[in-house]
């Protein structure tokens, strides 16, 4: 399964849990997605054509907003937490990518992700973006 499949499921349990009631999103915690938010558009928002970065630049943004997104799971507790936990996990995959090459058995069993995987992991981004946007309002 896509990473930005993940997060689609992801963002619909959560959308169903706050429409259901199940989740009454706080003041806190609209304000740290709201923060979250900010962060990762930092992490990932330009350029709009990311397959143009080098995929150096396009690694480090990633785990730029992972950081984000541990940074908030840090902060905060319940049903906020679990869903960042569960976005974590998700993009977790892109802790074991590299983008520079690397002697066989040197390379701490890390993989070159493909153009492909970058971009269904700066989708995924984009998508948990918008929906802490959601979270947040």
């Amino acid at each position: 399964m896509s990473i930005k499949t993940t997060i689609g499921d992801l963002i619909e349990d959560a959308e169903r849990q706050i429409r259901d009631g199940a989740w009454v999103v706080r003041e806190g915690e609209q304000l740290l997605a709201r923060r979250a938010a900010e962060g990762l558009t930092e992490a990932i928002d330009v350029p709009a054509d990311r397959q143009s970065l080098p995929d150096t630049l396009r690694l480090e943004d990633l785990r730029e907003a992972l950081a984000v997104l541990a940074i908030t799971l840090a902060r905060t507790h319940g049903h906020l937490a679990w869903f960042l936990g569960g976005a974590s996990t998700a993009l977790s995959a892109i802790l074991q990518w590299r983008s520079l090459p690397a002697a066989p058995g040197y390379d701490f069993h890390t993989t070159i992700p493909t153009p492909d995987q970058y971009t269904d992991a700066e989708e995924a981004v984009t998508l948990l973006h918008d929906a802490l946007l959601r979270i947040a309002t």
